[in-house]
């Protein structure tokens, strides 16, 4: 089984050149801005892309990036757990751009919240609601701990069904000017 590193901005933005760049946010966040050259492989399609993904770590390195670092390291297990070694960029593409270095936007392209920021916003919005109807209606309080529940769940499996619910809406699909999936697959196989 490989393993994968974690690479500050500083490291990532001198060997940037050597990297097929990786970007597994949602495609609506990739189009708010991403790591120049970067292609979208959606997290919960990492493994679908698997083949591709490995020929291009046979050419040269993966960087897995996201938006903190969290996701990426996400992705970077499973490809780990796959046997394609890969890199993530610690920090995300917030610490990237904090250590001044662009991002890349399409044309045309409006800015989505970050996920984890849609995800606080709907969890926190879900217990205010089950408090709030829990006053009246005392059962609604299971929303509340229903929620705390998926959320302490989250924590200790690092991942979010929330957030898996949310990327298929549609204002975190691709921009017009995005690349679908397949073509980003072609691209990357290029």
């Amino acid at each position: 089984m490989s393993t994968f590193t974690t690479l500050t901005t500083a490291e990532a933005a001198v060997r940037a050149g050597d990297f097929t760049i990786i970007d597994v946010r949602t495609p609506g966040e990739y189009a708010g801005g991403h790591l120049p050259g970067a292609h979208n492989v959606p997290l919960d399609r990492v493994k679908e892309a698997a083949d591709t993904l490995r020929a291009a770590a046979d050419r040269g390195p993966l960087l897995v990036v996201c938006a903190s670092g969290a996701r990426s390291a996400n992705g970077c297990a499973q490809l780990a757990s796959l046997g394609i070694q890969a890199a993530t960029l610690e920090g995300g593409t917030a610490a990237w751009q904090a250590a001044g270095h662009p991002l890349e936007r399409p044309a045309g392209a409006r800015s989505v919240w970050p996920m984890d920021r849609q995800v606080r916003l709907v969890a926190g919005s879900l217990v205010l609601l089950g408090f709030l109807v829990g006053l009246a209606w005392p059962p609604a309080h299971w929303l509340s701990g229903a929620i705390g529940a998926g959320l302490v769940f989250s924590g200790v499996t690092n991942t979010c069904g929330m957030a898996a619910v949310l990327g298929r809406l549609p204002y975190n699909r691709g921009a017009a000017g995005c690349p679908t999936f397949d073509e980003t697959r072609r691209r990357i196989a290029a």
